[in-house]
C-alpha cells in the first residue's frame, strides 16, 4: 500500500529566502550559461510577484498580531474592572456583558453555577488559584505560571 506524502507548510519568511536564494542561483546559472535570458527572465518575475505576495502576507500577519495584543490587553483591563463595570450597568447591559462571558448557568441546590466562555475560563481559574495560594498563606509571584510560559518556538 502506498503513502501519500503529508502537506507541510514553511514559514512564510523562510518561502522568501528560499525565493531569495533560487532567484541568486539561477543567476549564476545565467551568467554561467547554464540557461537563456529568456528563462530567467520569466522565472525570476515569477518568483519576484511570489515574494511580493509573501511581503504583503507577513506585513498582514504582523499588524494581525499587534491587533491581537492590544485586543488581550483591554481583555484583561476589563476583566480587573469588571465588578464595578457590572455595577454600573443597565439591567440589559448587565445580561449581555453575563452572554459576553458565560457560555452556562444553573442553579443547583440554592446555588448558582456558571461555565464560562473562554478566555474567561482561564482568567477565572488563575485567580483562583491564587486566591487559594494567598489563602493558605504563600507569598504570590509577580506572575501566575499560566501567563509566563516558555520562550516562543518563532524567535524571529
Amino acid at each position: 500500500m502506498g503513502r501519500f506524502p503529508v502537506a507541510v507548510s514553511l514559514p512564510r519568511g523562510f518561502k522568501y529566502k528560499r525565493l531569495e536564494q533560487r532567484l541568486d542561483a539561477m543567476y549564476l546559472d545565467k551568467l554561467d550559461g547554464r540557461i537563456d535570458n529568456a528563462f530567467y527572465d520569466r522565472m525570476s518575475a515569477q518568483w519576484r510577484v511570489e515574494q511580493t505576495r509573501l511581503l504583503r502576507e507577513i506585513e498582514r500577519h504582523s499588524e494581525a498580531e499587534e491587533s491581537y495584543m492590544e485586543d488581550g490587553v483591554r481583555l484583561l483591563e476589563l476583566a480587573r474592572n469588571a465588578r464595578q463595570l457590572f455595577a454600573r450597568q443597565a439591567p440589559h447591559e448587565k445580561k449581555r456583558l453575563l452572554n459576553l462571558v458565560l457560555s452556562n448557568s444553573e442553579w443547583h441546590r440554592g446555588e448558582i453555577r456558571v461555565s464560562f466562555r473562554q478566555p474567561f475560563d482561564l482568567l477565572a481559574e488563575a485567580t483562583a488559584a491564587a486566591a487559594m495560594k494567598e489563602a493558605r498563606g504563600a507569598k504570590l509571584s509577580t506572575g501566575h505560571p499560566v501567563w509566563l510560559g516558555n520562550l516562543d518556538s518563532n524567535q524571529d
